[in-house]
C-alpha cells in the first residue's frame, strides 16, 4: 500500500471534510460578486442609443457619457430629485458588451440593481415587474445576459424591490383613483396616510405594496408566473432583496421557499442593515452591513483590534458561519459612499479591502470600485464608469486583481471556518479546513504605529519552526510551539500561509 492510499486525517478531518466538500461545490458560498448600476456601467452602441433617444423624453435627461454627475432639485409634483430622472444611456447589452472585462477581474457573481419598468434611473419605483424597462431592453436580452455569464461559469443576481412600487405604476394609478379598482387593496391607502397613501419610508414616490393580500403574494412570488418563479425561468440565478427588514421574517421564508421550489440552488439575499443574526433560513444570507460598520469603526479608531474581533466572532457565533459565507461583503455601494470618498488614505482602504476579501462571506465589489473610482453619497456614487482608469499602469486595479487571485490560492478563504484569535492590540483571525496547508492567519493593524504581538496558531498540525508566508508581500514567519510572532507595520496587515511541502522531509508527511 502506497503512502497515497492512505487517509491521514484525524477523526475533526474527517468528520468535517463532507462539509468543506459540500462549501466548494454551492456557488453561494463565497464567491466574488460584481455589482453593476445598468445605466452607468457600459455606454451603449451609438446606433442603439439614437434608436432609444426618444425614452428619454423630459422630464427625463440623457447625458453624454463623460458628463460628470449633480444632485438635481427637488421636484415636489413628482415626489422625487431631478437627478432621478437624469440617465447616462447604458442598458442590458451594454453590460454584455463589457462581460470579459468582468469575467476578467475574476467575478463569478454578476448582480444588478433594478431592472423592472420605472420612471427614474434607479428602477427602485417598479410601474410593473414582468416588463425590463425599455431604456435597458427586453426580457429576451436578460435571457441572453444569462446564457452568456453561464458560459463562462458565471451567475446572475437581480435586484428585487417587493415591498413598493412606484407612483407611475398604472395599478397604483388605477387603486388610487378608483374606489372599486381590483387594485385598491393592493396599496396602503387611506385618509389617514399623507396624501392619502403610505410610501416607504414616508417617500410619495414608492408606494407601499400590502403584502398581506394574497393576491399580491401571488403577483410577486407564490403564483407559477410570479416575478420571482418567471425571472428564475429566464435564467437568473437568484434575487437580491431590496429593504428585506419591511417584508418581515414570514413573507421573507415563503418567498425563498418559493424561490429553491422554482430552482434549486438559488441564491435569495436580503438587504438588512441590522444584526444578522436570526434572519436565516427564512433567507439564505443577508448583505454584511454589519461587518461593515464593525470594519470602518475599526478602521477609523472607534475600536480596538481586539474589541472588533469579538464583535466579529460573536456575529458568526450567534448567526451562523453557513449564513455567513453566503453573505456578501460590502464596503461600498449605490447607496452609500464610495470607498475611495469614505477612507481617502490609501493604505486603510487597502486594508480595508484585504479583510472584505479574507472574513467569511462573499465580497461584492461595486462597479469603478476597483479603479479608484470616487464619489460621496448618492448621486455621486453613481456615476458613469470611468473606463479610462482601466489601464494595466493602474495601482488601484492591480491591488484588487492580486487580491481576487490570493482568494484563489487560498481555499479557506472562500470555505473556512472563522476564528478570531487572541490580540491585544491588532485585528487576528484564522481561516481553516481540514487540510493544514489551507490554514490562513490575518492580522490587521489599523494604527498609525507598528505593532508586535504573539499570536495563537489555532492549527495543531501546524509543526514547529512551520514557515508561514505572507501572500502579500512574500515576508516570511515561523511557528514556535503553536504561535506566531508578528511585527505589523502601520496601517497594513499580514495575510499568512504555510508553504506546501517540499520534496525531501516535511512534518506534514503524515498528516493532512
Amino acid at each position: 500500500m502506497t503512502t497515497d492510499a492512505i487517509d491521514w486525517g484525524n477523526e475533526r478531518d474527517r468528520a468535517r471534510a463532507p462539509i468543506y466538500r459540500a462549501r466548494a461545490a454551492d456557488w453561494r458560498v463565497g464567491p466574488v460578486v460584481y455589482h453593476v448600476f445598468v445605466d452607468r456601467f457600459a455606454p451603449p452602441d451609438p446606433a442603439r442609443l439614437s434608436a432609444k433617444r426618444g425614452l428619454y423624453a423630459p422630464p427625463r435627461i440623457l447625458h453624454d457619457w463623460d458628463e460628470p454627475i449633480a444632485r438635481g432639485e427637488r421636484l415636489e409634483d413628482l415626489g422625487l430629485h431631478s437627478h432621478e430622472l437624469e440617465f447616462w444611456g447604458g442598458d442590458l447589452r451594454s453590460v454584455m458588451s463589457r462581460l470579459d472585462y468582468v469575467q476578467g477581474l475574476g467575478a463569478d457573481v454578476l448582480y444588478l440593481n433594478p431592472i423592472h419598468k420605472a420612471f427614474t434611473n434607479h428602477k427602485y419605483d417598479a410601474d410593473d415587474y414582468s416588463e425590463v424597462s425599455p431604456e435597458y431592453g427586453t426580457r429576451d436580452d436578460v435571457r441572453a445576459l444569462a446564457r452568456d455569464l453561464h458560459a463562462r461559469g458565471m451567475k446572475l443576481m437581480l435586484d428585487g424591490v417587493f415591498n413598493h412600487m412606484g407612483r407611475s405604476s398604472p395599478m397604483f394609478k388605477d387603486a388610487l383613483e378608483n374606489p372599486a379598482s381590483p387594485y385598491r387593496d393592493w396599496f396602503m391607502i387611506g385618509p389617514e396616510h399623507p396624501g392619502g397613501y403610505l410610501g416607504w419610508a414616508n417617500v410619495r414616490n414608492l408606494p407601499e405594496l400590502r403584502l398581506e393580500n394574497p393576491d399580491v403574494r401571488r403577483m410577486i412570488w407564490d403564483g407559477p408566473e410570479s416575478v420571482v418563479r418567471s425571472y428564475l425561468r429566464d435564467g437568473v440565478d437568484g434575487w437580491r432583496l431590496d429593504v428585506a427588514y419591511d417584508l418581515g421574517f414570514k413573507y421573507l421564508a415563503e418567498l425563498t421557499a418559493a424561490a429553491h421550489a422554482e430552482k434549486p440552488g438559488s441564491l435569495v439575499i436580503g438587504e438588512i442593515w441590522n444584526d444578522p443574526a436570526e434572519w436565516t433560513p427564512g433567507l439564505d444570507a443577508l448583505m454584511n452591513f454589519h461587518a461593515r460598520h464593525i470594519l470602518l469603526c475599526y478602521l477609523g479608531g472607534k475600536l480596538g483590534g481586539g474589541r472588533a474581533g469579538r464583535l466579529l466572532q460573536r456575529m458568526v457565533d450567534d448567526a451562523g458561519l453557513e449564513s455567513m459565507l453566503r453573505g456578501w461583503l460590502v464596503l461600498d455601494n449605490h447607496d452609500t459612499a464610495r470607498l475611495k470618498h469614505t477612507i481617502p488614505e490609501r493604505n486603510k482602504r487597502r486594508l480595508a479591502q484585504v479583510l472584505q476579501f479574507t472574513l467569511p462571506g462573499a465580497p461584492c465589489v461595486y462597479y469603478g470600485t476597483e479603479v479608484g473610482m470616487e464619489g460621496g453619497d448618492d448621486p455621486f456614487n453613481r456615476a458613469s464608469m470611468r473606463w479610462e482608469l482601466v489601464s494595466e499602469d493602474n495601482d488601484d486595479l492591480a491591488f484588487f486583481r492580486s487580491l481576487i487571485e490570493m482568494r484563489r490560492r487560498c481555499p479557506a478563504l472562500r470555505i473556512g471556518d472563522f476564528r478570531v484569535l487572541d490580540a491585544d492590540h491588532m485585528l487576528a483571525f484564522q481561516r481553516r479546513t481540514d487540510r493544514a496547508t489551507d490554514t490562513v492567519i490575518v492580522v490587521a493593524n489599523a494604527s498609525g504605529l507598528a505593532a508586535s504581538e504573539v499570536i495563537p496558531v489555532c492549527e495543531p498540525k501546524l509543526a514547529n519552526f512551520a514557515p508561514l508566508v505572507d501572500e502579500l508581500s512574500g515576508a516570511e514567519f515561523r511557528v514556535h510551539s503553536g504561535t506566531v510572532e508578528v511585527e505589523v507595520p502601520a496601517e497594513s496587515v499580514l495575510v499568512l500561509r504555510t508553504r506546501p511541502p517540499e520534496k525531501g522531509y516535511s512534518p506534514l508527511k503524515r498528516v493532512r
